[in-house]
């Protein structure tokens, strides 16, 4: 199922993805009006595609503004380097064990909207990225168990301020990857049950309709399974976190010379079996 969140700034609706248009999710008192409450009730109360064809309002996609489908997570958990590639590109070794940070709700943007190039960066990047959406609430998670606790799978934009995240004291890398607008998600979130095979999605990045990366999640040096085990003996996964798996190699400072975004630049991220994550980069 592709779960979408319409609206506009006072008020959200979700919505399903039927491909030739949106059917809204009513909103009664037995039905889920949140995402984190759909996500966290979902095992015990999962949406129906029958139910939802024949309960829910239509709406044209054309008439639709999309929302980030998790506007407001409890963590965006962020994987460095975890294609090898990326790795070396950046100038590195692949990782003995996964490189982890973080970003600040506020860096959310919603799919085809703009985000603003800061003023205090010379160096704005991107990063195409399959992100997890985490449907199970756990601590110290099993391995073998870890995949249970997917709820589904978006598109994102991990975008870096490579001045500040490389090149200020003390390696900002905090600072670096959380300006306003720089965790891009979306268009919807597919459901897990939609993806056959997580670790063999082809998943690229244009600018301007020019292909700068091109990879396979079957290249991920860290896989969902193990990040997600891994992660939670440091911190309770609840339902509705982010993770950010990683970016493979083609990124901006990898290149020769390098190439940073600037005003009126149009990003694609692709991932197959999710669709296209699009924005613009604006100086204002």
């Amino acid at each position: 199922m592709r779960i979408v969140s319409i609206g506009n700034d006072n008020s959200t609706v979700l919505a399903v993805d039927m491909g030739s248009d949106f059917a809204v999710l009513p909103t009664k008192a037995d039905v889920p009006c949140s995402i984190k409450s759909l996500i966290r009730d979902w095992a015990k109360n999962p949406l129906n595609i029958d139910t939802v064809e024949q309960s829910g309002t239509r709406m044209a996609k054309s008439d639709a503004r999309l929302k980030a489908p998790i506007e407001n997570p409890g963590k965006i958990i962020c994987v460095g380097k975890n294609y090898a590639k990326h790795a070396e590109e950046m100038g590195s070794e692949p990782p003995s064990i996964p490189v982890i940070f973080s970003k600040f709700n506020s860096a959310i943007a919603a799919p085809e909207s703009n985000i603003v190039l800061p003023p205090i960066s010379q160096k704005v990047d991107f990063e195409a990225e399959l992100v997890v959406v985490i449907g199970k609430e756990g601590r110290n998670i099993d391995r073998a168990d870890a995949m249970s606790h997917v709820f589904g799978y978006c598109c994102g934009n991990d975008i870096s301020a490579r001045d500040w995240q490389k090149e200020k004291p003390g390696g900002q890398w905090l600072l670096g990857k959380t300006f306003d607008g720089f965790a891009p998600l979306g268009p919807c979130i597919v459901t897990a049950d939609e993806i056959e095979n997580p670790h063999d999605l082809k998943i690229s990045l244009r600018v301007n309709g020019e292909t700068m990366q091109q990879s396979n999640t079957c290249n991920l040096i860290f896989p969902i399974d193990f990040l997600i085990a891994h992660l939670s003996q440091f911190v309770t996964l609840e339902p509705g976190d982010l993770i950010f798996t990683g970016t493979p190699e083609g990124v901006g400072a990898g290149r020769t010379p390098p190439v940073f975004l600037k005003d009126g630049d149009q990003l694609e991220v692709e991932i197959e079996g999710i669709g296209i994550l699009r924005n613009r980069m604006t100086d204002c």
